[in-house]
């Protein structure tokens, strides 16, 4: 039973890959893998767009704290040169921490540059690789198609084709029915010439076959031997039919 199973599954599989491979259309095939292609392309020029939009926010952000930095510089210098010290050193402070702040966002900024300019690498090479995705698509639908057109041709042309198959079997049904009917019609023109419909038409109405009309036609000549040699006796014996008697006395 397993070996039965095993093979029963692989005639289905083998079947439901046929009918996939006949339904399957290379073109649709073709174009989807070019759209997600280029969906995948799109999806990476976003990612490029959300890595600028990123360091330009980092970018504002350090030229804001650079500002402060500045100002807290002049403020320390300030306070300094009033004698005030100790704001010097409260300023010199908050300044020191915002330089740190600056440092950080520069370490960023650059990161988000490197991975930009990483995007953007990927992004040429895979627009290359869509490019010539898409034009080799085109040239094998190109050549799928004339390729299929010839197949059709050449099917046409061969009578080979399910289409061709069905109407050569329409063909040789109509070639059988004519042959049937010349049949018949020879069978009829026979039996017309043998005097088989003669015959039938003469069943049950008086009508006489090829004996009857033989014996027929030897009756009938029997009666007029009969009637002649009948004629030949009464001349023989003198006696005449009575319009020559009455031709013999006028002339006399």
């Amino acid at each position: 039973m397993p070996g039965l199973a095993g093979r029963f599954s692989t005639t289905v599989k083998a079947k439901i890959s046929k009918l996939l491979d006949r339904a399957e259309d290379p073109a649709e095939t073709l174009d989807y893998g070019y759209q997600k292609q280029v969906e995948l392309l799109q999806n990476v020029k976003k990612g490029i767009a959300d890595v600028v939009t990123s360091k330009k926010r980092l970018q504002m952000q350090h030229d804001k704290i650079q500002q402060s930095v500045d100002k807290l510089d002049g403020q320390a210098r300030q306070a300094l040169a009033q004698g005030r010290e100790d704001l010097a050193r409260t300023a010199l402070e908050r300044k020191n921490v915002a330089q740190s702040e600056l440092q950080g966002l520069s370490t960023q900024v650059a990161e988000l540059e490197a991975q930009q300019e990483q995007l953007i690498e990927n992004e040429k090479k895979l627009r290359g690789k869509v490019e010539a995705f898409r034009t080799k698509k085109e040239v094998i639908k190109a050549q799928y198609s004339a390729s299929e057109a010839q197949v059709r041709i050449s099917e046409a042309a061969t009578g080979v084709g399910e289409e061709m198959a069905d109407l050569g079997l329409a063909m040789q049904r109509a070639e059988d029915k004519v042959e049937n009917m010349r049949a018949r019609a020879s069978a009829v023109d026979e039996l017309e010439k043998a005097g088989a419909f003669d015959d039938i038409t003469q069943i049950g109405g008086g009508g006489q076959d090829d004996l009857d009309k033989e014996l027929a036609q030897l009756s009938s000549g029997a009666e007029v031997e009969d009637e002649l040699a009948k004629m030949k006796s009464e001349l023989g014996t003198g006696t005449a039919p009575p319009a020559l008697e009455q031709g013999k006395e006028g002339g006399a």
